[in-house]
């Protein structure tokens, strides 16, 4: 079964991307990093975390999970 893929999150830092993409995992949600920065200038462009749309409710309910559970620390 080929999957659709939808963009989750957006950011111009990888090590963002890579933690997100963690978590992700961890809950067994299938994800690809695309990075669509410049090589040569990283403040263009983004680095695009993709979930399958099977798995984009679950994830982005996990992702607003955390980000609540971070700001209220």
């Amino acid at each position: 079964m080929k999957h659709s893929w939808k963009t989750l999150y957006k950011t111009k830092q990888y090590t963002e991307a890579a933690i997100v993409q963690s978590m992700l995992t961890e809950h067994e949600i299938p994800v690809q990093i695309l990075n669509q920065q410049d090589s040569s200038y990283v403040n263009f462009g983004d680095i695009c975390l993709l979930v399958p749309d099977t798995y984009f409710t679950t994830a982005n309910e996990l992702l607003v999970q955390t980000q609540q559970h971070i700001s209220n620390k």
